[in-house]
């Protein structure tokens, strides 16, 4: 879609029509900006208003992601779905990526007087019952001397460290999506995937930790494709060992 004299700037999240359809500035050029709808836009006409949030399209971090479904702009779908009480959901619904007013327990990994920098563990959160979520310094962070650290049970949002910059750390982070987010270490993929489909194998080789896909329109079969390699990958050929014998 195209907006007339819309100030933003590229990449900027923008709200489309009445009834506020979540869009992303693709190009500018002079006073016309184009804007990629990110839902259905059938019914939206001309003069309808177009508001810019002056930010990216940006993602919550924090507690609460691993047992959420979303849609590939982090809406959570269940969230939704209760909201909404339907699995149908009308356009221009929206939520929060992570609940901002469930409670988590916090436990310090830094006391006062501790000298913090970006990426450094400042707590853990128990986020499932075998994973441990690692609140740490954002890597934006100009980082400093921790003068206040609390334990105990916060939302997403309220400050479990204090620096004595003035910063206040929180369980919760936003980031942008189009902007790479910094590791100490990051390994490439280099051992294969050994599937047992000789197409894939032979043709298409796939490593271990990376990614592929396969595209293709209806009914051409790309759900069958996977079901080999997910049945006869290494992984699955080990625990079908480990199973007791009849």
């Amino acid at each position: 879609m195209t907006a007339v004299d819309l100030d933003a700037r590229m990449n900027d999240v923008v709200y489309v029509g009445d009834e506020g359809l979540m869009g992303e500035v693709i190009e500018i050029e002079g006073n016309l900006t184009t804007i990629q709808v990110y839902e259905e836009t059938s019914g939206v006409s001309p003069g309808e208003p177009v508001e810019s949030t002056g930010a990216p399209l940006s993602v919550d971090l924090g507690p609460g992601i691993l047992d959420t479904i979303y849609d590939g702009v982090q809406r959570p779908l269940d969230v939704l779905e209760t909201k909404m009480g339907s699995a149908f959901l009308d356009r221009g619904v929206d939520a929060p990526g992570i609940d901002l007013d469930r409670t988590w327990e916090f436990t310090p990994e830094v006391a006062e007087g501790d000298e913090v920098a970006p990426g450094d563990v400042v707590g853990i959160v128990p986020e499932t019952a075998s994973i441990d979520h690692k609140v740490m310094v954002p890597p934006d962070s100009e980082g400093g001397e921790v003068v206040a650290v609390e334990s105990g049970n916060f939302t997403v949002q309220e400050t479990v460290v204090e620096l004595d910059t003035g910063e206040e750390i929180q369980m919760r982070q936003e980031w942008p999506v189009r902007e790479a987010r910094p590791t100490a270490d990051k390994q490439s993929p280099t051992a294969p995937l050994v599937s047992g489909q000789r197409i894939l194998d032979g043709l298409f080789p796939l490593a271990k930790g990376g990614t592929a896909a396969i595209p293709g329109g209806f009914g051409t079969g790309k759900c069958v494709t996977p079901d080999t390699p997910v049945l006869l990958a290494e992984t699955a050929r080990r625990s079908s060992r480990r199973q007791p014998r009849s």
